[in-house]
């Protein structure tokens, strides 16, 4: 993003963020006395989550999505050497001098002021040896909006993401492992009460009737001698992620510096990809915020390595070829799976962002499971760029067990997770109650509003970008169990979690839900779908 676009965005952030609530609606009794424990560990009174704001962006051309003013993504033939490059970049009114490197054979071109991004385009289309030429496309974070929030008012927040086609791998299923399950594990997070264990009271998600059943997926791990998914590196393309103390940023206090490898800000570039809003330091909390460590809530996948990479500025906003940068540089550093909870707007296709349908491929070639939130219109098309192939899509249920009422499905959709908030209208589905009060948000430690020095666990997260971070924690923890062999492909991943998901529906369209709730227990159950055997004796 140019500076001029992100110091726009940043005095409209300014302006706009101000409205607060808290759990409690006084400042006397249990409620109030639970914050007040919250704070002796480092933490704050609870509010709602700062709303993005709109893109800044000139017109759109893909149905209503908006782009980066003044730039232009660009893909060359291959035998395309730096001197005809630079010949293309002044017919279009381009400095030659100003161009981001995304691959050897993709630019993006940043224009003379005046230069229209469509014109920009048009005049690169017909040059020899452009094979591609798209406006540089905006995604945003994938939340979803809120109506009215428990213990005060509501916030506005939007997000979307999508799905993708994966290939179900043909591979015999051994009989299902009779022997007895490790003990369930009960950690001694203290939640909002002050309590241990206090956790499992606010994570619903985490421990309840539609839930992941982490308690029994941690079981499973610590017998297989990897707690929390002990091993995997999963990296976390965001808004950045409160990982260390730097300048004005502080850690969150329910993150350990030990649990994170380098990672990289393409934002602002530089070897620091603290978090500017808030979201990523969520989204990375429900994958692997520290646990039974006295404070806070849990992470599903808490024995993990985290690799921050900052692709969406203050706002959650961020372009196509900075999010490809993000996935290319995740793989090629060491990460074995990569959450997106980011989506583009409804109107972009495949097409608009072959940089970023490029690097997806990229990482699947290189064995790398990218999940991606399914989107938040509440329709039946999923948003790129979960809808991209290879790419993991993640819909979000409700406390009820229903589909939320904003969550995107449609045929490709692979699993759901929780998401919280209001349910959706589905005849036939036993679980659904959209006439009733919604059920919970998803609660994990992160900021409580814009200042990146004051943490609680907020209100006002629902959406898909917090139900595809289920997933990825889930998969590593398949991964670090060794369930189905020492490296796993992708597509046999998917395959495992797809087989172990909880069917959701009831009579109604089971496809909404596609192969169902995703399930950590079952997932990492010793025996069932694509297993490896056991080794005996």
């Amino acid at each position: 993003m140019s500076p001029v676009s992100r110091a726009l965005l940043g005095a409209a952030l300014a302006a706009t963020l101000a409205a607060t609530t808290a759990f409690a609606t006084s400042s006397s009794g249990p409620a109030a006395s639970a914050l007040q424990s919250l704070a002796t560990r480092g933490l704050a009174a609870t509010s709602p989550a700062p709303a993005p704001l709109a893109t800044v962006a000139t017109p759109p051309t893909a149905s209503g999505a908006g782009y980066m003013p003044g730039e232009v993504v660009v893909g060359y033939a291959p035998a395309v050497g730096t001197s005809r490059r630079a010949t293309i970049a002044r017919a279009a009114d381009a400095r030659a001098a100003a161009v981001t490197v995304v691959t050897p054979t993709v630019r993006v071109l940043h224009l003379d002021r005046g230069m229209s991004v469509t014109a920009a385009v048009a005049r690169l289309r017909h040059e020899d040896g452009v094979v591609w030429a798209v406006p540089d496309y905006m995604a945003h974070v994938a939340d979803a909006p809120v109506a009215t929030l428990a213990g005060g008012a509501g916030t506005t927040t939007t997000a979307t993401v999508a799905t993708s086609t994966t290939t179900t791998p043909a591979v015999d299923t051994p009989p299902t492992d009779t022997a007895p399950l490790p003990a369930p594990y009960d950690p001694d997070d203290p939640g909002t009460d002050g309590q241990p264990g206090g956790w499992a009271a606010v994570q619903w998600d985490f421990n309840g009737p539609f839930s992941v059943n982490a308690e029994q997926a941690w079981g499973n791990l610590i017998a297989d001698g990897a707690p929390g998914g002990k091993g995997v590196v999963v990296a976390v393309l965001d808004t950045g992620v409160a990982y260390k103390n730097w300048g004005r940023f502080r850690r969150s206090p329910d993150l350990n510096t030990t649990q994170f490898v380098r990672g990289y800000d393409f934002i602002d570039p530089g070897a620091y990809p603290v978090d500017h809003n808030g979201h990523g330091t969520h989204v990375a909390s429900t994958i692997a915020e520290s646990t039974d460590n006295g404070v806070g809530l849990t992470g599903l996948a808490y024995g993990v390595k985290l690799m921050s990479v900052r692709v969406l500025d203050t706002n959650g906003e961020g372009d196509a070829s900075v999010i490809a940068q993000g996935v290319r540089y995740a793989v090629d550093h060491g990460a074995q799976l990569i959450n997106l909870s980011l989506e583009f707007d409804p109107g972009v296709t495949a097409a608009d962002i072959p940089e970023l349908i490029s690097a997806l491929v990229y990482a699947h070639r290189h064995g790398v499971l990218v999940v991606a939130a399914a989107g938040n219109e509440g329709t039946r098309t999923l948003a790129y760029p979960a809808r991209a192939p290879y790419v993991v899509s993640v819909g979000a249920t409700t406390q009820h067990g229903c589909l939320a009422n904003y969550s995107d499905d449609g045929p490709h959709l692979t699993l759901v997770a929780p998401g919280g908030g209001s349910d959706a209208a589905l005849a036939g589905d036993p679980n659904c109650r959209p006439d009733g009060p919604p059920g919970g948000d998803i609660y994990q430690v992160t900021f409580l509003g814009p200042n990146p020095r004051v943490f609680g666990i907020p209100t006002g997260y629902d959406g898909t970008s917090m139900a595809a971070p289920h997933v990825t924690a889930t998969a590593a923890l398949v991964i670090a169990s060794r369930v189905l062999g020492p490296h796993p492909s992708p597509d046999l991943l998917v395959a495992r979690l797809k087989a172990t998901a909880t069917p959701l529906g009831g009579s109604s369209d089971r496809s909404r839900y596609g192969a169902g709730l995703v399930n950590a227990a079952a997932a990492t159950d010793p025996g069932g779908p694509y297993a490896v055997p056991t080794p005996t004796g």
